[in-house]
């Protein structure tokens, strides 16, 4: 049976499904590839068709978690635990999503402003955001045991998570930082990265001798960081690139120079010779 929760999701999916194929003929999607997803014709702009793929994909997803799951409710627990009684239920604890979902709205509006990267940053991070916190919210409630409740939780998502978060935060921090370098002077460039490289050497280094380190203080400096690098990157690419050399040219304009010396050298020496006779 579907749940109520479920059914949200689902509607969720199947509106992004629609809007996929709609865009995918609205940009110059032929035959029938929006709907058969590119096997038989194009979709138009491949970047704005996936990612409304991948949003329907991410909500489908979800809803197959709350059906499954059915929704948290107290006496489908019971009866899948064999007791009479619905299981205690913990207070949820604190979360850090909405913080990482408002970064999430800030590169979306950026990105419709200056660079579709960044654009598209900000809708994969509102993606994660989602699948994220409905995992957390049905974690937090499976069972009395707060304990217990990250284990469930961890067992699911660590390997899904760990891998595409790591890739997410070196692509921030390389789209953040290559805008940072490509605006400033090039021997500026390089005391920033020195610079870079000895804040996280020495915070790493701090934080390394801390027996216990409280999670609150790690979500804290990752916010803050985040927060530098975005800004950061906003800079330079408001600031705009720097004027670059182009040896190659100089070297073309060089060549063709000397073609020119030596082929004028080469019809003035048989007058010359001719003279000499």
């Amino acid at each position: 049976m579907i749940t109520t929760g479920s059914k949200f999701f689902y509607a969720v999916a199947g509106v992004l499904l629609v809007a996929a194929v709609v865009y995918g003929y609205a940009t110059g999607g032929g035959e029938v590839g929006p709907l058969s997803l590119g096997y038989k014709g194009g979709v138009g702009d491949h970047v704005g068709y996936g990612i409304l793929l991948a949003a329907a994909a991410a909500s489908a997803f979800a809803g197959f978690c709350t059906t499954a799951f059915r929704d948290a409710d107290p006496e489908a627990g019971a009866a899948l635990l064999g007791t009479e009684a619905p299981p205690a239920v913990a207070p949820p604890g604190t979360s850090f999503w909405p913080v990482v979902g408002a970064f999430g709205v800030a590169l979306v509006v950026v990105g419709v402003v200056l660079s579709n990267v960044f654009f598209v940053v900000g809708l994969i991070a509102l993606g994660a955001v989602a699948v994220e916190w409905t995992m957390q919210a049905w974690a937090d409630r499976a069972t009395g045991d707060p304990a217990v409740n990250r284990e469930i939780r961890n067992r699911i998502m660590l390997p899904i998570e760990v891998p595409i978060a790591g890739a997410l935060i070196v692509l921030v921090v390389v789209l953040g930082y290559s805008r940072v370098f490509l605006a400033v002077s090039k021997l500026n460039a390089v005391w920033i990265a020195l610079a870079l490289a000895l804040l996280v050497f020495g915070v790493g280094s701090l934080l390394s001798l801390r027996p216990r380190i409280r999670t609150d203080l790690v979500a804290g400096l990752l916010a803050v960081a985040a927060v530098v690098t975005i800004g950061a990157g906003i800079f330079g690419a408001v600031t705009g690139e720097r004027e670059f050399e182009h040896h190659g040219d100089e070297a073309e304009e060089h060549s063709e120079d000397t073609e020119t010396t030596d082929a004028g050298a080469g019809e003035e020496a048989p007058a010359g010779a001719e003279e000499s006779n």
